[in-house]
């Protein structure tokens, strides 16, 4: 029989038990923000614009990189995931400055073909697709900073 002290540092450590399930909830949301963009681009078939294509970039890789970041946890997923989260951040931020007339007209990256600042789809009469992918970032950006302020503690 062995009797395992409090001292055996072979267990995860307690930043990483408050860590994962923060790391797993944002895995969570960035999934189905996934799954969601790919049901109104080709199920619902509303076109995408080019911002809507660079946040797609940014978001989609998320989902792999915080599932293998996952087993077993790895906390240099809060680099990488925060630097595409910042990416993706920027991007929908401009794009929901767009959709409310902030930024003027001349200003817009995709005057042609499918512009950046017609909405398609709206949820509770405000929330748009460029709001939710804001929402998406906001919210995995942190749940991203308070897993490296558990890491870090």
């Amino acid at each position: 029989m062995t009797i395992i002290s409090k001292a055996d540092n072979t267990g995860p450590s307690t930043g990483t038990q408050g860590a994962w399930p923060l790391v797993f909830l944002a895995w969570v949301i960035v999934t189905i923000a996934t799954l969601g963009s790919l049901f109104f681009s080709e199920i619902m078939e509303i076109p995408i614009c080019e911002l809507c294509w660079y946040q797609r970039i940014a978001m989609y890789p998320l989902v792999l990189i915080l599932a293998l970041s996952l087993f077993p946890y790895d906390p240099r997923v809060v680099r990488i995931a925060g630097a595409l989260t910042a990416v993706g951040w920027l991007f929908a931020m401009f794009q929901v400055l767009l959709v409310a007339d902030i930024i003027p007209e001349s200003a817009q990256p995709c005057v042609k073909g499918i512009p950046c600042s017609e909405t398609y789809f709206t949820l509770f009469g405000f929330l748009n697709i460029p709001g939710l992918s804001l929402l998406t970032f906001s919210l995995i950006g942190v749940l991203l900073f308070f897993t490296h302020r558990i890491e870090t503690s």
